[in-house]
């Protein structure tokens, strides 16, 4: 599989901290790469870092073979890669399908100014409807964005992620405050996805990440100490030690 996502000698700095060190990360096209480890580890920095909400200090971050870094973050968006928020980023206000409907409108390039004759726009409508449907929603499109449960929310977010037709979805922590129940949901959402779009997801749900992910980058004081499939993290023992918890060692 080639590179889609490449980047190189990434540094962020907070005052003292370095918060990315000299960090080196390929994600290949169509991959679930999973970036895993403790907090403070520098992930959520990271996916700022490569969304464009912040800036490196050093290094570089080319996507489909285009450099990103002068890209502020709509047209990052534009050129297909879009975040999802650790934290839900919807309008409580809106039904969940004015949610989706106004990103796709966004993504038609029209303006909000317009929303009210937009609503009757099946242009708009019909498209968000069928991105509910497929996230299982189509129950509740017509229900107010605040009177979802905390996973349909979550459900919801996905929804408008997707409905920017993105290449690479950068996903953090979408098990974030889910039961049991709604994190295999959300699990089985994802893997529906899987070849079909190319996701780099943050997660602390362990079960999710082994599930779903291609590969895996652990990272720790913002540097990856390991990458490789699955079952190869599970097995190395500096990733044991730092994050997962070494059982030789507890017992």
């Amino acid at each position: 599989m080639s590179a889609l996502l490449e980047v190189r000698g990434l540094v962020k700095r907070f005052g003292g901290l370095v918060a990315t060190n000299a960090l080196d990360l390929d994600v290949a096209e169509g991959e679930i790469h999973a970036l895993i480890g403790p907090n403070g580890a520098g992930k959520s920095t990271l996916i700022n870092l490569l969304s464009g909400e912040l800036r490196p200090d050093a290094g570089s971050i080319c996507f489909a073979g285009e450099d990103l870094l002068p890209l502020p973050v709509p047209r990052r968006v534009r050129r297909g890669l879009t975040r999802s928020f650790q934290i839900t980023s919807i309008l409580p206000a809106f039904t969940a399908l004015e949610n989706v409907a106004l990103v796709v409108q966004a993504g038609q390039g029209h303006s909000f100014h317009f929303w009210r004759d937009a609503r009757r726009d099946r242009t708009l409508i019909d498209p968000a409807r069928a991105m509910l449907e497929r996230m299982g929603l189509g129950g509740r499109v017509d229900i107010r964005a605040a009177d979802l449960s905390h996973g349909e929310q979550r459900q919801l977010e996905l929804a408008m992620a997707l409905a920017t037709k993105p290449r690479l979805l950068l996903l953090d922590e979408p098990m974030a405050g889910l039961g049991p129940v709604e994190s295999q949901g959300m699990t089985s959402t994802l893997m529906d996805l899987k070849g079909e779009i190319t996701i780099l997801l943050v997660e602390h749900d362990m079960d999710a990440v082994f599930a779903l992910a291609d590969r895996v980058t652990v990272l720790v004081y913002g540097q990856a100490i390991a990458r490789g499939t699955p079952a190869e993290i599970r097995d190395n023992a500096d990733v044991r030690a730092a994050y997962l918890g070494d059982p030789e060692e507890a017992a």
